[in-house]
């Protein structure tokens, strides 16, 4: 079993890695839809996916969540 300091020290870079990618996702799109200019009728299922990441990223930011995160984020990601 990891030490809280050893899950830091193994994982960090790791997750650092993810999250950026997450950023250039979300960057991508705005991009994308800035280029676009008037949005087409895919904007509907775009923002119900976009808000399920937003959602799922206050998840994982939550300090004391009442569930595991993995679950809450499966549970959450059934939705789509």
């Amino acid at each position: 079993m990891l030490t809280p300091s050893q899950v830091v020290d193994t994982y960090f870079l790791e997750s650092r890695h993810q999250l950026l990618e997450i950023a250039a996702y979300l960057d991508r799109y705005d991009a994308a839809v800035a280029r676009a200019g008037e949005r087409n009728g895919e904007a509907a299922a775009d923002e119900k996916k976009l808000a399920v990441l937003r959602r799922a990223l206050e998840i994982v930011a939550e300090p004391k969540p009442a569930a595991e995160r993995t679950v809450a984020l499966l549970e959450l990601f059934a939705t789509v």
